[in-house]
């Protein structure tokens, strides 16, 4: 069976409740998912999952270190991502802190790798969004996520 893994950081526990409501959508449909911190992922055992969600805070308009260590440290493996489902989701301070531009960083690398990325064309467009603690509006969106990506990898690897 089809597995999803994600991973986040989160420093204050806002993106790592997010997190849980991304995984909650992906349990919703059946499929196995592991969440977990990035900082406890290595690159190659991520190469295990039919689809990775990565969620970092924003940090100056991009994600965490630690989010992209990970992904520097999976350029040794650059293309054995391939067909691999990819999302991403993010947190801020505050409405204008940079949560696209943080969502849009980690997909361009999903999209490197040769990863497939989906959008919503409801709700959070580029992937789930949360200013400050989630509220009904972001768990409802991120829970969305989850069964979006659940649906492709379901589709993608029968």
């Amino acid at each position: 069976m089809a597995k999803i893994l994600v991973m986040y950081y989160s420093r204050t526990g806002n993106t790592e409740k997010l997190a849980k409501e991304v995984a909650e959508g992906i349990q919703s449909t059946g499929l196995e998912v592991d969440v977990k911190k990035v900082q406890e992922v290595d690159p190659e055992k991520a190469l295990e999952y039919e689809g990775i969600v990565m969620g970092s805070p924003v940090y100056y308009g991009s994600m965490s270190a630690e989010c992209k260590k990970f992904l520097d440290e999976s350029v040794k493996f650059h293309g054995k991502f391939k067909g691999k489902v990819g999302g991403a989701f993010a947190s801020s301070g505050n409405i204008g802190g940079g949560n696209e531009t943080t969502i849009m960083d980690i997909l361009k690398a999903w999209l490197i790798h040769g990863m497939i990325v989906v959008g919503d064309h409801q709700g959070d467009h580029y992937g789930a969004v949360a200013i400050g603690a989630p509220d009904q509006r972001a768990i409802k969106n991120a829970r969305n996520q989850g069964k979006i990506i659940a649906t492709l990898v379901k589709t993608l690897f029968k």
